[in-house]
């Protein structure tokens, strides 16, 4: 078979398998089987990327970030649909609809607590997906779109043109996934999985967007040029014949069916797979739609019944700290069990100390409690009258309840953190990221052997590692002795890697890859850092007051002393890696932009700071050059607007080989939107001491 038929069929073959999997919930490939014909295609198409098609399975993981989201003007308006709240207004709306219509049938389906989208098709193939916007206006996220598995990307029927309607939701499965990963990162909880998938459907970069593992549910026909349809059902049906997930409905006739149908949606909601918050009803009949019109802001022939949040008191029993990952104190309050929108509740979030004293919630009090968008128990109120006299104040624990470590609350927010460096609530995330790759890169030890090597108790700090034997790696599940020699080569090669990606390693509060090389450059060696003042260690770029404190306390820390002196017993080196090429980029600040043909932009960022200089993630008056390659887009523009000089490759790496680029007459930016000139533009800009790079640290991440 030659390698055009067999991308041809490893195409197809994914694309019913996802089809199956993702739409029919029918899987009939295992996961081994798909991803390693994925592997396939993915290496069929690096080697022939003249055969790549849009709607190739290997482009659904998300393509280059966007600096925008350009608009998009809806051929067919995207109305929204009038509330209501009891079911004497059902009533009410199908009287309306009987004093107009011969006969009346009507569509009752869930309401998708999510994000609407339009999605168009032009012969066949996937062309374009927006957001409702406005209704009218709204924001071009077709690559986002593509990465949402259950679109088709292709259709059996290959209209010139359609356009339907769907909601893009996170599915409760992966949205209580992404909760639990972001608390035990410390990060502030998703309200909701409308909240979730608005965000992730509005992520600038497709890859992130990917990981959220969105979905939809599409509900209306916008346009179809070739084809009728009498009725809503009938057109739903063509739709599910095409490959679209289409909501469930029911066709219903009397105002008594269809309040029955709202109630026992309401009772079952618990069981679909994505939130929701109302029921929709609307007539069937294209006609008689056209016969009843619209308002200005919405159809008459349709209504979404809003369900009301349902609210329960219980009593707290306790109020309980966890210790995630990251070291974040996390409070929840334990009540009496309660049911509550189908399910029983016996715990809910309190976020922090700052919410528990804002609700003065305490062990003892009756509290009222509801489901925060339908998904997480959340105290709404106490009532006071009920509160027991030996009610006291709660009060944050002031060290980890895990290790004993002091407690510290963050400069930048509410939360409280453990500052143990071997707390055992920590030592999967600590172990994950002292091996990563940015950080000591120890090849072979991922999350999963981590997690074997704590349950086998086999370590307790990153230290442990390298005090590992080959008999104990082998004894792993899935490791065997080849894999076992491999990975005892991988940490003895990390023991040299230096000072700079250590203190990365070590995961001290701010202290990330850039101020790691920054702090490993001034000092040198760890004693050195020990030894270091507060003043001492704020008079370097880029280190504040706050960096400094996290810094002097870690290093004050007796478990981090500990860490330090089996890290030092192991033969971790504690000194920096090399020497800095010079201080030819002394001052300098290099913005990256484009697609680079000679440097990765890891290169390029490394071959800037060992020459003193520094690489932002934005423009600003401070920026000393750009480097521009191939489809530069708006940072190249804000280069021409403040006078930045823009260099090519060629002209960067004459500089890095301590030339000076070319001076050139300046060019319109207009003409050098794909491609700046070979030589420089303009001349260096001189230093403002402009504050607009003062979050370049955090976007730099844009740069890797």
């Amino acid at each position: 078979m030659d390698y055009k038929s067999e991308m041809a069929r490893l195409r197809r073959e994914l694309t019913e398998a996802g089809y199956r999997y993702y739409v029919l919930d029918d899987p009939t490939l295992p996961d081994y089987e798909y991803d390693r014909m994925l592997r396939r295609l993915e290496e069929l198409e690096s080697q022939h990327p003249e055969e790549i098609v849009p709607d190739s399975p290997t482009q659904r993981v998300g393509g280059q970030a966007l600096e925008s989201f350009r608009q998009v003007e809806h051929p067919v308006p995207l109305e929204s649909l009038q509330d209501v709240f009891s079911p004497e207004e059902v009533e009410d709306f199908c009287r309306r609809m009987d004093e107009n219509l011969e006969k009346t049938v009507y569509s009752v389906e869930p309401k998708v607590d999510g994000l609407s989208v339009a999605l168009e098709y032009r012969d066949g193939l996937f062309v374009q997906g927006a957001t409702r916007g406005d209704g009218r206006v709204g924001e071009d996220v077709t690559e986002n779109i593509r990465t949402i598995r259950s679109i088709p990307m292709t259709l059996p029927d290959k209209l010139p043109r359609l356009i339907v309607r769907g909601e893009v939701y996170m599915p409760k499965t992966v949205f209580h996934r992404l909760n639990r990963e972001r608390e035990e990162r410390g990060e502030s909880l998703f309200a909701n999985p409308r909240n979730a998938a608005a965000g992730s459907l509005r992520q600038l970069d497709p890859k992130i967007c990917a990981r959220r593992s969105l979905d939809i549910r599409v509900f209306n026909l916008q346009l179809a040029q070739g084809r009728d349809f009498s009725g809503h059902s009938e057109s739903l049906a063509y739709l599910e014949e095409q490959g679209f997930p289409v909501i469930p409905r029911k066709q219903l006739s009397r105002p008594e069916e269809i309040n029955e149908e709202i109630r026992r949606l309401n009772e079952e909601r618990e069981d679909l797979p994505f939130d929701m918050d109302g029921a929709v009803v609307k007539l069937d009949s294209l006609s008689d739609r056209e016969v009843v019109g619209s308002t200005a802001k919405c159809p008459r022939w349709a209504i979404a019944y809003k369900y009301p949040p349902e609210r329960k008191p219980s009593r707290v029993v306790d109020i309980v700290v966890q210790v995630g990952r990251t070291g974040v104190l996390t409070p929840k309050v334990v009540v009496e069990p309660v049911r509550l929108a189908g399910t029983t509740v016996t715990t809910a979030t309190l976020h922090n100390q700052d919410f528990i004293a804002e609700k003065d919630i305490r062990i003892g009090d009756t509290v009222v409690v509801q489901k925060a968008g339908e998904i997480i128990p959340e105290v709404v109120e106490v009532v006071l009258s009920k509160r027991p006299p030996e009610a006291v104040p709660y009060r944050m624990p002031t060290a980890c309840p895990v290790c004993g470590a002091p407690v510290v609350r963050d400069a930048d927010g509410a939360a409280l953190r453990c500052t143990g460096a071997e707390c055992p609530a920590q030592l999967h995330r600590n172990l994950t990221h002292f091996a990563s790759r940015d950080a000591m890169d120890i090849e072979g030890m991922g999350p999963a052997v981590m997690s074997q090597l704590i349950a086998e108790g086999l370590v307790k700090t990153p230290a442990d590692l390298y005090f590992l034997t080959k008999e104990q790696l082998s004894s792993l599940e899935r490791m065997g002795e080849k894999s076992a020699e491999n990975a005892l080569r991988a940490i003895d090669a990390s023991r040299s890697r230096g000072l700079e990606r250590l203190l990365y390693a070590l995961g001290i509060r701010q202290v990330g890859q850039k101020a790691g090389k920054t702090l490993a450059a001034h000092f040198r060696t760890f004693d050195a850092l020990a030894a270091a003042s507060k003043e001492e260690l704020t008079a370097i770029d880029d280190v504040g007051a706050v960096t400094a404190d996290y810094i002097r306390a870690w290093l004050g820390s007796p478990q981090s002393q500990h860490l330090i002196g089996r890290l030092r017993e192991a033969g971790v080196s504690l000194e920096a890696a090399e020497a800095p090429a010079g201080d030819q980029f002394k001052g300098m600040t290099f913005v990256l932009t484009g697609a680079l043909e000679r440097f990765t932009r890891e290169e390029a960022t490394a071959l800037i700071e060992a020459r003193g200089g520094k690489a932002s993630g934005s423009v600003s008056k401070k920026t000393t050059y750009v480097v521009a390659g191939e489809n530069a887009g708006s940072k190249l523009r804000k280069a021409g607007e403040l006078g930045i000089p823009v260099l090519t490759e060629e002209a960067f790496a004459a500089l890095l080989e301590g030339g000076g680029p070319a001076a050139a007459a300046a060019q319109p930016q207009s003409d050098m939107t794909s491609r700046p000139s070979p030589e420089t533009v303009g001349a260096p800009a001189a230093s403002t001491g402009s504050k607009e790079d003062a979050d370049d640290e955090s976007e730099q991440l844009s740069l890797l």
